[in-house]
């Protein structure tokens, strides 16, 4: 390998902060969640908000943190993303109410925003062989999938942390120091993009898609806590009348050249609307299902913040060898691999219905949940290689930023509608209610994972060798 080829891989290193801390930030607060709900006093409303919120803020300005990075270069963009995240998770530590938490919760989704889309676009820039660019996009996925299990487990241990600073705020202030060493990286190995000046924003497009997505997420967590008032009725409808809206905004102003947030040519080509479905229902059942777990295993089983986080250790190293087998399974026999993971999920699920008593169980609970692991890994992954794998890399941006809004709508749907059927089926909160509340949760869960099969399936095989050639119209 030659020097230049160690120093991208350096730099993918450094790129790879910006996911690993974002994605840890979602799933380290799913342990906590009891925690917090007893120390601030929060509704089961508001603990979904304190993931979602975060989830929203992020797919809300997505794409204009892509197009940032555009106008103003990347390594510039990357840079204040990450101290706007690190100081932001400073605050989330500092909060005293839920109102306060839920709000910087917000901000530091948005700041999110900012730095992870750089990390994809950077990725295809650096990695312009298609060879080398599918193993950096792969260990991408990778990073995202390893830095949820990171969250599970982490999470567990600061939050039965008792020092001077409650666990659970250790869980916002560990960004601290590890936002400021990425900082360092970033301004002293990443090299500057080249700059797009004749780019616009969409602001309108930015603000019509929140409160689409707002109202919409907004009414499905509350209303449900509220036994659905005609208030949330309303504000369901009209978040989906604005989203619809958004959508017809975006495509006319493609048809007329006016840079619309989301570029809706990428949408006629059937296999990236596909590929996008499928990270669309995969992520709202896997985002959803590790809440539940952790919520099941605490509230419903009885066992210790820090017990929990440890039951997801099989979780994470069947994980990582499923994902190091995919890896080399994935060229010989492409979209095969992922089916028969979605099979082992399935099968998975399936068992945690029938086997799952309510009790800690602690030996059949870590193999059910590792064998999640086990189908999760060829997965989960290797999604983002289906998405842009007919996408050519002139196109980095809008495709990275169109892929990432994907990913973290689905994640903050799954928390609030199959989060908000398992929080439904609660009932009395007993060992047996919260058995039942799973079993609810996994059932809708299980109909996601079938969905994703189909978009699978209807997905043609792999166009990577045209990748090079094709040109994408925005006509």
């Amino acid at each position: 390998m030659s020097g230049k080829q160690h120093s991208r891989w350096l730099m993918l290193l450094v790129i790879l902060t910006a996911p690993l801390l974002y994605v840890i930030d979602i799933f380290i607060i799913n342990i906590a969640i009891p925690t917090i709900k007893s120390t601030l006093g929060g509704t089961q409303a508001e603990m979904q908000l304190v993931i979602a919120g975060y989830l929203l803020g992020s797919a809300c300005f997505l794409i204009i943190g892509a197009r940032a990075g555009d106008f103003l270069g990347r390594k510039k963009v990357f840079f204040m993303g990450m101290l706007a995240f690190t100081i932001t998770s400073c605050i989330c530590g500092f909060a005293q109410t839920m109102l306060q938490l839920n709000i910087a919760r917000f901000l530091q989704g948005v700041s999110s925003a900012f730095m992870v889309t750089q990390s994809i676009a950077l990725i295809q820039e650096l990695f312009p062989e298609s060879k080398l660019r599918a193993k950096a996009i792969g260990w991408y996925g990778i990073t995202l999938s390893i830095a949820a299990i990171i969250g599970q487990i982490l999470g567990g241990y600061l939050a039965e942390t008792n020092t001077a600073i409650p666990g659970w705020r250790l869980i916002f202030f560990i960004n601290v120091p590890a936002g400021i060493l990425s900082l360092w990286a970033i301004r002293t190995l990443l090299p500057e993009t080249k700059t797009i000046r004749d780019i616009q924003f969409d602001y309108s497009g930015a603000v019509l898609l929140m409160a689409g997505l707002g109202s919409f997420i907004y009414a499905i967590t509350e209303g449900r806590e509220y036994g659905w008032p005609i208030w949330s009725i309303v504000l369901l409808a009209a978040g989906g009348i604005i989203i619809v809206y958004f959508f017809f905004n975006q495509k006319r102003k493609t048809a007329k050249n006016k840079q619309p947030l989301m570029n809706t040519a990428l949408f006629r080509r059937k296999e990236f609307l596909l590929g996008l479905l499928a990270v669309l229902f995969h992520f709202m059942f896997h985002t959803a299902y590790l809440l539940m777990m952790a919520v099941y295993l605490q509230s419903g089983a009885g066992i210790s913040a820090l017990e929990c986080g440890l039951y997801f250790i099989p979780h994470a190293l069947l994980f990582m060898v499923s994902s190091a087998i995919a890896s080399k399974l994935l060229p010989l026999f492409g979209k095969k691999v992922l089916l028969a993971g979605l099979l082992i999920i399935f099968i998975s699920f399936i068992l945690q219905m029938q086997l799952f008593s309510g009790e800690s169980q602690p030996l059949l609970n870590m193999l059910l949940i590792g064998v999640y692991g086990l189908g999760n890994g060829l997965v989960l992954p290797f999604l983002l290689n289906i998405v842009l794998d007919s996408i050519p890399g002139r196109y980095a941006g809008i495709s990275a930023g169109i892929f990432s809004t994907f990913q973290q709508i689905a994640s903050a749907l799954g928390i609030s509608i199959i989060g908000g059927v398992f929080y439904d089926a609660i009932g009395e909160y007993t060992k047996q209610e919260y058995k039942h509340a799973l079993d609810k949760g996994l059932g809708v869960s299980l109909i996601c994972l079938l969905i994703v099969v189909l978009m699978l399936r209807l997905l043609p095989a792999s166009t990577e060798q045209n990748r090079s050639t094709e040109v994408i119209s925005f006509e």
